[in-house]
């Protein structure tokens, strides 16, 4: 029997929702990449884009374990002498948490084209209001698939 390898038109994406209160920030960010990649799919094709949509609500409550909300995150600004920093905290605690989210997801896909188009299809919001509601997406209960996935502050 020959390797299934799927083609434009055996792809089904679904959008999915996912909570992301007092969930711990890298279990979710492993959870939402392997949707968004379509890795739980029995079809799945690595060369294709295979995912599903994933909307993730309440971004500024994910939770973090240890001493990572103190953690300096760091980055070039391009000019000489231009690097800078901010703790987790201060992002989550900031203008866009959601940053956080998106960051931590972007990290745990392979760098290449594919996994760039794969993140066009993430949407992050900090509050618990998202303008989705025509996909009718699925809720996804992550904190119920483990009991390590969730931390109370």
């Amino acid at each position: 029997m020959k390797t299934f390898t799927a083609t434009p038109a055996d792809i089904d994406k679904k959008w999915i929702l996912i909570d992301a209160e007092g969930v711990v920030l890298g279990r979710l960010a492993s959870i939402v990449a392997t949707r968004l990649r379509g890795k739980h799919k029995p079809s799945f094709t690595p060369h294709m884009d295979m995912g599903d949509n994933v909307i993730v609500i309440n971004a500024d409550k994910v939770q973090l374990t240890g001493n990572k909300r103190d953690k300096p995150n760091y980055w070039h600004t391009g000019y000489p002498g231009g690097i800078k920093s901010r703790t987790t905290g201060q992002i989550l605690e900031g203008k866009h948490p959601e940053r956080v989210v998106m960051q931590a997801v972007k990290r745990m896909l392979p760098g290449n084209r594919l996994s760039r188009t794969q993140m066009t299809h993430l949407r992050v919001f900090a509050g618990a209001e998202h303008g989705m509601d025509a996909q009718k997406p699925e809720v996804l209960d992550v904190k119920s698939m483990n009991k390590k996935n969730t931390r109370t502050a």
